[in-house]
């Protein structure tokens, strides 16, 4: 095996670790570390506990979303008493508990910045999917079981550090969204949760043999994420690295999505019930882009720079592609579905200019911080906007934006959230996602000036389509059969104005965001 090259800062001991918490519970450290444990079974035990509950729907949604609040709750807590001061450990409120020794696969649960920021954002969508009314067509307690159940594995992917539980946790995602686009979905559900079922689980398949390639190289045997981060076990093996970040990429590709492993999202996206729509791009696709950063960027970080500048040309590949095909659909959802594909390229750019060896440490940690704050922006501005199509599809049945026109005259509230969420999402100052694509681009621009130029026409283009689609909404002459149309009931309105009160506080003050972010890019970015 090749002498191990050492990533400094990172935690790599095998017991069990916490970090030193401010707050009142800072001598409760074993709750402290179990909350991350908690986060995870809260709703993954709420789930099992609907199979034996008979009530009805009502009494579902809101039990499920007392549930689902839990992991947040407990998110915001682990937040409080994070420590961003220099010199603390990269990962913090860190348990370990042994599961196969034999393999060194453990229990292990532990945030970073990163991590942290992501999860909180994940849980807070998944209570605003679970919110949002739905027709569950008589199936209300299978429906929201799924969503616990979705919840649970999802949170899991972000605050593991085992990477045997990880790839368990990223591939049970799958299922819990394969049956709610199959059982609740609409048009040719079926068929796209088929799909997508089985392009993600072929990535899914990728990643695992680079996980095994990846742990073989380590001696003793270990899925432990500090570890390997730390160690760097296949530095040095051009080949065998080539190989194993390949598996990665394209497992990862696959889910994020990238040009041109995407074409299983928009059957998906169109397809599904606006809630799960909302998860599938808010959470699931974060998945991707998360494990990119978690897994090769960290782990392979000899190789992954090798390679960059290819995975920055690639990114902005999707940039334009998303941006140009999402102007061409006529469909409401496929169009705010292309987009996903548009923003995920940001955030692939950022992570690739992060990567990039000889750039200048401040610019790189900026485009991998920008690209942590894109997955957080992209995941409640596109969570807002598929919340706000499930809300076109519940009154009329259509996505056809031809079909529309005129709707500020009877759902001013259903004008004024999508207008919001449609700014944010071309990058409007002020609000979250010029936060995310300033930081990306400055780092961009320091060491690819001419793939970031070219990429800031992808800016340009989302914001042609996304005027053109506000313009042919709301504006202009009311159809005859719309006047009829529905505003936003009293909980839709209060789902969207907290998505988009947080889309608003991250554009006009960052810094509460940036500060758990920043302590951990700042130890990623040092060891390239």
């Amino acid at each position: 095996m090749t002498a191990a090259v050492s990533r400094p800062g990172f935690h790599t001991t095998i017991l069990p670790s916490w970090p030193r918490a401010p707050w009142c519970w800072r001598s409760f450290s074993l709750w402290g570390a179990s909350m991350l444990t908690a986060t995870i079974l809260i709703p993954l035990l709420g789930a099992l506990a609907f199979s034996f509950l008979r009530l009805n729907e009502p009494a579902y949604r809101w039990l499920a979303c007392g549930v689902g609040s839990a992991p947040l709750l407990l998110l915001a807590a682990v937040w409080l008493g994070f420590d961003t001061s220099a010199g603390a450990p990269a990962f913090q409120y860190v348990i370990d508990y042994p599961w196969i020794p034999a393999l060194g696969i453990g229990w292990r649960m532990g945030v970073d910045g990163i991590a942290l920021v992501v999860a909180t954002m994940s849980a807070l969508l998944f209570v605003a999917a679970i919110a949002w009314p739905a027709e569950t067509r008589g199936r209300a307690r299978e429906y929201y079981a799924w969503f616990l159940f979705l919840e649970a594995v999802s949170l899991g992917v972000f605050l593991t550090l085992d990477l045997a539980l990880f790839y368990v946790f990223f591939d049970l995602s799958l299922v819990g969204l394969f049956f709610l686009i199959g059982r609740w979905g609409h048009g040719d559900a079926e068929r796209a949760a088929i799909k997508f079922f089985v392009y993600t689980f072929a990535g899914s398949l990728a990643i695992l043999l680079a996980i095994i390639g990846l742990v073989l190289a380590t001696d003793p045997l270990t899925f432990d994420m500090r570890t390997l981060i730390a160690e760097q076990a296949l530095a040095g093996m051009d080949l065998r690295a080539t190989l194993v970040l390949v598996g990665f990429v394209v497992g990862f590709g696959i889910k994020t999505p990238f040009v041109p492993l995407h074409t299983w999202l928009p059957p998906a996206h169109v397809n599904a019930p606006g809630p799960a729509s909302a998860v599938l791009a808010g959470v699931l696709l974060k998945m991707g882009a998360y494990g990119l950063i978690r897994i090769p960027y960290s782990m392979l970080s000899e190789t992954f720079a090798r390679y960059a500048f290819a995975l920055a040309v690639l990114a902005v590949i999707s940039i334009l592609w998303g941006a140009l095909v999402s102007m061409a659909q006529r469909d409401l959802k496929r169009r705010i579905a292309y987009t996903s594909v548009n923003h995920m390229g940001y955030v692939l750019l950022g992570i690739a200019a992060a990567a990039t060896i000889g750039g200048e440490q401040a610019a790189r940690q900026m485009a991998l911080t920008g690209a942590t704050v894109e997955m957080v922006a992209h995941g409640l501005i596109t969570g807002a906007l598929f919340l706000i199509c499930g809300a076109f599809w519940q009154r009329t049945g259509d996505y056809d934006l031809e079909q529309y026109g005129g709707l500020s005259q009877v759902a001013p509230n259903l004008t004024r959230f999508t207008v919001l969420a449609s700014f944010a999402s071309l990058g409007l100052p002020g609000l979250a996602g010029f936060v995310a694509e300033l930081q990306i681009f400055v780092g961009a621009f320091s060491v690819y000036p001419w793939l970031a130029a070219i990429a800031l026409l992808g800016i340009l283009i989302t914001a042609a389509l996304f005027l053109q689609m506000l313009q042919q909404l709301f504006f202009g002459e009311l159809p005859a059969d719309r006047k009829s149309f529905g505003d936003l009931a009293r909980v839709e309105i209060g789902v969207l104005a907290i998505l988009a009160l947080l889309i608003v506080v991250i554009g006009i003050y960052p810094n509460w965001l940036l500060t758990p972010i920043n302590s951990a890019t700042a130890l990623l970015t040092a060891g390239f």
